[in-house]
């Protein structure tokens, strides 16, 4: 079981999705001008929004698409040269946004649904409504985000273990002072560290240390190519991990080879691929 002591509260989880969120990248294709404004000054109470084309007919539509590579299309039906349906075929499966359609004419919402499109807004719509459709199709590109990021770390945790590692240097070694006693320790022996205010506890094995530190000061002191940090109260010594098993909103359990299972919350996702790449 995972310590509740490692779980994030609503607060920081809320925190941390802010400081990571990206820019969705949006293209807006309707052919009347009136239109395409009324859209770019809804979207600027979106944030993070970023508009990157706008496009008047469908042809302008999919050339936009196929150099911008945006995230979300909000895409009219009836539009000269290409229909909303015919620009969307004219993409490939890697090509192609999340999409909403904006429309007057509500005879399509069947056919755009089964063409998979994440929304279907009627003109006229208001603020709130985008805002929805936005929110939407946010959280489907933060799972398909999470989904690419798993997959990565997973596969280079794959090729780590197949890899045969050069021994670590005999010399590596952390002094601490823990229960009146100078111990020495291996770096390579050392399987993850917890903190508890100004304190931490090293585990090594079926043996662990409590002495006064921070987990800042400790992570100093320890190989930043082999330690990685995957909570505010956790470093993982990366050569001890298992697997990773996905779990909600980008967040992970971390399985050691002992079996110990420890959570690695989203904001530390990054630092964990990073150390992996360096090893692979």
């Amino acid at each position: 079981m995972i310590p509740d002591s490692l779980n994030l509260s609503p607060q920081d989880r809320s925190d941390e999705d802010r400081s990571n969120e990206m820019p969705v990248r949006t293209v807006i294709a309707d052919d009347e001008r009136l239109a395409r404004q009324k859209l770019l000054i809804l979207l600027e109470s979106e944030p993070p929004v970023s508009v990157v084309a706008e496009c008047q007919d469908g042809r302008q539509t999919v050339a936009a698409i196929r150099s911008f590579r945006p995230d979300l299309l909000l895409l009219d039906i009836q539009m000269p040269d290409l229909d909303g349906f015919q620009v969307l075929s004219e993409l490939s499966e890697e090509e192609m946004p999340v999409v909403i359609f904006t429309t007057a004419f509500d005879q399509y919402a069947i056919r755009a649904f089964e063409a998979n499109a994440l929304d279907y807004l009627l003109k006229p719509f208001d603020r709130e409504r985008l805002h929805q459709a936005v929110e939407k199709a946010r959280s489907e590109l933060r799972k398909a985000r999470d989904r690419a990021i798993t997959h990565r770390i997973l596969n280079l945790l794959s090729q780590v273990r197949s890899v045969p590692r050069v021994v670590a240097n005999p010399d590596a070694r952390l002094v601490i002072k823990a229960n009146g006693r100078v111990v020495f320790l291996d770096l390579e022996n050392i399987e993850w560290v917890e903190a508890a205010a100004n304190y931490v506890r090293l585990h090594v094995g079926k043996e662990s240390y409590f002495f006064r530190e921070t987990i800042s000061r400790i992570s100093e002191r320890l190989d930043v190519n082999h330690f990685v940090r995957i909570h505010r109260s956790t470093i993982v010594n990366v050569d001890k991990i298992r697997e990773l098993i996905p779990v909600n909103s980008g967040e992970y359990v971390v399985v050691l080879r002992s079996g110990k299972e420890l959570s690695c919350s989203r904001g530390y996702r990054a630092a964990l691929q990073e150390i992996v790449d360096k090893s692979s």
